[in-house]
């Protein structure tokens, strides 16, 4: 999502050494953007996540890495609230 005419603050970064500016300018022209939107594709890249996460995913690997067996869940399952959730009130 960008925000193309809507001024939402500034990032200065101080202590950068020449050898780093250098070496940004040199990766910006060779994507063909400015210092300053290659610096934005950076961040970007750095921040945000490829896909978004999902949930029944993570949760799925979270199992293998523990290890969980049939009776771990069944354990888990047996001692689990089954009282259905109630709807919140809204104003």
């Amino acid at each position: 999502m960008t925000t193309k005419g809507v001024h939402d603050g500034s990032l200065v970064l101080y202590g950068t050494s020449d050898e780093v500016r250098r070496a940004l300018r040199m990766q910006a022209a060779r994507h063909g953007r400015s210092t300053e939107a290659e610096v934005r594709e950076i961040i970007a890249a750095a921040v945000v996540p490829a896909q978004r996460l999902l949930l029944g995913d993570a949760l799925a690997t979270l199992g293998r890495e523990l290890a969980l067996s049939d009776d771990d869940i069944a354990a888990l399952d047996a001692v689990r609230d089954r009282t259905p959730a109630t709807p919140p009130t809204l104003p």
